[in-house]
């Protein structure tokens, strides 16, 4: 049912992008499986570059992602992309994440036909503002605990003691360079005096 269903919306999205279609048909016969627990769903690529959902198909490629992990890729996040745990046909994971990078499906164009431009518009910046507030929340929930740890508690230094750290590290590394040099001329200066 699942499978139906998204591969309605991926052949919904592949109607206006025949580039798309032209990527995937090189793969016809191949299965992709997605991953994000708990649910699944396969989909295999068929001659026209359109998808379908077969009942029994051992895929060629398997997607694992984290829930977690779909609003970052929606909001095209370049490091989400490098968590999604791939398995199978390296060539198709190549050509499926370019697809999912690039391949758009414009719900604002067919909310637009239901309900009105306007309309249309305001529920599309809706859902990319809600789709980001994970993200920023998590944002700000991390912010506000390192100040907690920082400023409360003193469990984290303040950015001024670090740099001031780093500054005396830097100088005290200096020292003992400019003193390994002298240590190494004065042990010259004593082997050339003794030698005489």
């Amino acid at each position: 049912m699942l499978s139906r269903a998204f591969a309605a919306a991926v052949n919904h999205a592949l109607e206006r992008s025949a580039w798309a279609r032209e990527r995937l048909r090189r793969h016809a016969g191949k299965a992709v499986r997605f991953v994000v627990a708990p649910l699944d769903a396969t989909l295999a690529i068929g001659e026209e570059g359109y998808v379908v959902a077969p009942q029994e198909t051992e895929p060629a490629l398997i997607l694992r992602l984290s829930p977690f992990l779909l609003p970052r890729l929606l909001l095209e996040d370049e490091a989400a992309y490098r968590e999604v745990d791939t398995e199978g046909d390296a060539e198709l994971a190549a050509d499926v994440a370019h697809l999912f990078r690039h391949l758009r499906w414009d719900v604002e164009e067919d909310l637009s036909r239901v309900m009105g431009d306007v309309l249309a518009h305001r529920l599309v910046e809706g859902g990319t503002a809600l789709a980001r507030w994970p993200v920023q929340a998590a944002g700000s929930v991390a912010e506000m605990l390192a100040e907690y740890a920082r400023e409360e508690q003193g469990l984290l230094p303040k950015r001024e003691e670090v740099a001031r750290f780093l500054s005396e590290v830097d100088s005290l590394r200096d020292d003992v360079e400019r003193l390994e040099k002298r240590i190494e001329r004065l042990e010259g200066e004593a082997g050339k005096g003794s030698s005489a």
